[in-house]
């Protein structure tokens, strides 16, 4: 099995969309085996989805993540551990022992203010390929 964790700095990074690198933990017999840190090169969340995909994650941990990286990653069978915060090594851990926090409603923070306008354009926050057409909450 192989975990991918949003990851900048040893923590986890906290917006899925604009993560720089992955960490890739492989796991073997509910044990951590090897791990590494991989880069992104910048891509947006449906390149993010395919990238996991390819890599061949089954799991995802990560802090904030809009509807429609969540959406990519059910689409690529890779299972979602969205909101949760500190340590990516711990965070593996605490998975691995079954008991990792984390919230299955999360979204990113920034669909869920505002902005400056009143209108949602998607092209200035990086939403990639996903329909941001569809918030009801703005």
């Amino acid at each position: 099995m192989k975990i991918a964790v949003t990851y900048e700095n040893g923590q986890i990074f906290q917006h899925f969309g604009h993560t720089e690198q992955f960490k890739i933990y492989e796991i073997d017999d509910n044990m951590i085996i090897s791990s590494e840190v991989i880069d992104t090169n910048g891509q947006g969340h449906g390149a993010l989805a395919g990238l996991l995909k390819t890599i061949g994650a089954d799991v995802l941990i990560c802090g904030g993540i809009g509807g429609g990286a969540q959406m990519a990653l059910a689409e690529a069978g890779i299972k979602l551990y969205g909101g949760v915060s500190g340590s990516c090594d711990a965070a593996v851990e605490a998975y691995l022992a079954n008991n990792l926090g984390y919230n299955p409603n999360v979204k990113c923070d920034h669909h869920d203010h505002e902005h400056n306008d009143g209108a949602h354009s998607c092209g200035n926050h990086g939403c990639g390929t996903h329909n941001c057409g569809g918030h009801s909450d703005h």
